[in-house]
């Protein structure tokens, strides 16, 4: 039912989010050129490694890190990376992601395999049973204000209490937090 629901949501939002991913694609363009899509590689369910797709935020040259270890950060965003980051919109693409099995709407969130604290508690406390996700409990509950640890107990809850209806407790949450552009941290601030 998850994986349907998945589908069905992704391509609908791919569908009527066209215009806009259009237009960010055009926006990232003007502002710094090609390449518009960010590729980077993740780790997925059961700790197998896969491409994520964002829209380009930051700089061509930017080194590969997790947003906490990006003290550098605040040069780097390109001033469209300023907006889509703050609005969430660089996450889109990653319906994508969601329609071709390696991403579900609702999960963890996927880590660059660099992260080697949480991942260590992931596979402690078996998260990487499930597709990581666009969005996820931990992101509602703190973001980036949160600690390895937390977020690491967070993504656990998540993955014994999943369901549709916890799914869409969350994506409900996730509109308010982006909303009120709650727990953003760019790279290395506090």
């Amino acid at each position: 039912m998850k994986r349907f629901f998945d589908v069905v949501i992704s391509l609908f939002g791919l569908i009527i989010l066209s215009p806009l991913l259009l237009l960010t694609a055009v926006v990232i363009f003007i502002d710094d050129g090609l390449p518009v899509v960010f590729r980077q590689e993740r780790v997925g369910k059961d700790s197998k490694h896969f491409t994520i797709y964002k829209f380009r935020t930051m700089k061509k040259d930017t080194r590969s890190a997790a947003t906490g270890e990006l003290h550098e950060s605040e040069e780097q965003i390109t001033k469209s990376g300023r907006i889509l980051r703050k609005t969430s919109v660089d996450e889109l693409l990653q319906l994508v992601n969601v329609l071709n099995g390696t991403m579900s709407i609702v999960g963890p969130r996927p880590l660059i395999p660099e992260e080697e604290e949480i991942h260590a508690l992931r596979e402690q406390y078996g998260v990487y049973k499930v597709r990581p996700g666009v969005t996820g409990w931990a992101q509602v509950n703190g973001r980036d204000a949160l600690d390895d640890e937390t977020k690491a107990l967070y993504d656990k809850e998540y993955v014994e209490k999943q369901s549709i209806v916890f799914d869409i407790k969350i994506l409900i949450k996730t509109v308010m937090v982006v909303l009120k552009r709650e727990n953003i941290t760019e790279g290395g601030e506090q």
